[in-house]
């Protein structure tokens, strides 16, 4: 008998390290899997239990449940106010359409061999017998765009590092998940990491590179145990070496570890930093594709980009991909339910879904209960969507034309007790602290926005043109994204919710 109680760091953060010692103690005869989480983020931790009727769940459960669980018939499936049913049968799965997320959740992470039982190395097996070129074809035909914030199509970049001629080049994942209210890439590192491994592997075999990193954030502790295990057993095990499965072909991965700056999401930042440098931006061009990693020419992409390339590259995988999604968005987006939201969670579905069917139809609308107010799309730098705006569908075109972004897919909810000049002031503060310092725009420009809020907020809304006109030097002038996208918090604070940028009342004295 087997017992699922997800080990990532969200399950534990509410006690599953707890459930599972219980469990151990009370059932001493069961197999207790250590999975991660499926993202139904308020019902965690989901224990489940294997029975003839197939997997059932039960959550919230607590240490102290276990007593009353085992009592109801939990190993049989019984009934229990805590019982959720079988998972996939729940609201919030059913409606998903898991690619990327297939797994997680289900499989045991450091368990190559049920990994390869669910169709995982399908995309490897096949890629083994292809050329650069025709992977690379495959690839650009599904429409994958890279999933870290910019949208750049991968298959243009892979393309790129084939064609440039180098004695070596690399792969560069970028797992430094630093926007607000994201979560992804810590769920697929800690739920499903040979997902991953085989994305990095079959990037290599693509452009020609034999060795990859994966750059992780020191913040992600559970995240960097479980991949360097399951890199460990990737190499046992020949999915990693001098001969991948066997083959001509070589890769060597390596994890490396992060201090944590925000400014190292930007890739050529990131770069430095793998060097052994201070993390600062680089002037592009050249790009990395190019001019990457120790000078030489570097795929970097994010892991949900990598971990959708296996799919991709099964047999059938591109046309399946490809007919996801709408206009020029393809596949589906792991979407990241945050902040003041009844059901959190990650959502994974093809692009096209509303922001409004999103925040109130899967997630329920506001913890607290009160209205929402404000939704911010893409992290501390994406814009504040007001309810007006939630009939804008969830691709990148959409928002791009109503002045947002979707980034990483993070989506973070704000009811109305939210005071969006604040919010505004909060975005230029988080700028001013963590920028590498190396453009003026970004390190002088965000300095002097929190003055100029400062300012408003006392009551100076004549430096509301200051504002503006600070946003377009930081937005047009800055070195990355860091200083770039500042403006959008700021100024669609400013544009959707011009009331919270008037003249207040003194507040009473305490």
């Amino acid at each position: 008998m087997r017992i699922f109680v997800p080990g990532d760091a969200l399950a534990a953060s509410v006690g599953a390290d707890e459930v599972a010692a219980a469990l151990r103690l009370a059932c001493p005869d069961a197999t207790i899997v250590r999975n991660g989480s499926r993202g139904l983020a308020w019902l965690e931790p989901l224990v489940e239990v294997e029975t003839p009727e197939g997997r059932i769940g039960y959550g919230p459960v607590a240490a102290g449940d276990v007593p009353g669980l085992l009592a109801a018939g939990f190993l049989e499936g019984g009934a229990h106010p805590r019982r959720v049913g079988p998972p996939e049968e729940h609201p919030f799965l059913a409606r998903q359409t898991r690619v990327t997320f297939a797994r997680c959740g289900i499989t045991d992470p450091l368990s190559l061999a049920e990994y390869a039982s669910l169709g995982g190395l399908a995309g490897l097996r096949r890629v083994l017998t292809m050329d650069g070129p025709a992977i690379i074809q495959d690839l650009a035909e599904s429409g994958l765009r890279g999933r870290g914030g910019a949208g750049f199509p991968t298959g243009i970049k892979w393309r790129t590092v084939l064609q440039a001629p180098a004695h070596q080049k690399y792969i560069v994942c970028n797992a430094d998940e630093g926007d607000s209210g994201t979560f992804a890439d810590r769920m697929v590192m800690e739920g499903d990491p040979f997902l991953l491994i085989e994305g990095m592997v079959i990037a290599g075999i693509a452009v020609g590179a034999t060795r990859g990193y994966v750059y992780l954030r020191s913040e992600y502790p559970h995240a960097i145990a479980v991949v360097n295990q399951a890199a460990a057993i990737a190499r046992r095990e020949g999915l990693l070496g001098s001969s991948v499965l066997g083959s001509a072909h070589a890769f060597e991965l390596e994890i490396r570890v992060g201090a944590g700056a925000y400014v190292c999401g930007e890739e050529t930042s990131l770069l430095d930093s793998l060097e052994g440098k201070r993390g600062q931006v680089r002037a592009k061009p050249p790009l990395p594709a190019v001019a990457g990693l120790f000078g030489c020419p570097t795929v970097v992409n994010n892991v949900l980009s990598l971990a959708a390339v296996p799919d991709i590259l099964r047999p059938g995988g591109a046309a399946a991909y490809q007919a996801l999604g709408i206009g020029r968005s393809r596949g589906t987006m792991p979407v990241q339910l945050a902040g003041n939201v009844a059901r959190g969670g990650l959502f994974e579905v093809p692009f096209g879904m509303t922001l409004g069917e999103l925040v109130m139809d899967i997630g329920g609308g506001t913890a607290t209960g009160r209205p929402v107010r404000a939704v911010q799309v893409g992290g501390p730098l994406g814009a504040y969507f007001p309810p007006a705006l939630f009939d804008t569908p969830f691709d990148y075109e959409a928002f791009t034309a109503r002045d947002g972004l979707i980034g990483h897919g993070g989506v973070t909810v704000f009811d109305d007790t939210v005071d969006m000049a604040r919010m505004a002031r909060f975005a230029m503060e988080f700028c001013a602290t963590e920028s590498c310092g190396k453009c003026t725009p970004c390190r002088i420009g965000s300095t002097r926005g929190v003055e100029v809020l400062d300012q408003i907020i006392a009551g100076d809304t004549g430096r509301l043109g200051l504002l503006e006109e600070l946003c377009d030097t930081m937005k047009f002038g800055s070195l990355c994204a860091l200083g770039g996208f500042t403006p959008y918090p700021v100024m669609s604070a400013v544009r959707h919710f011009p009331e919270d940028f008037r003249p207040r009342l003194p507040m009473a004295a305490e």
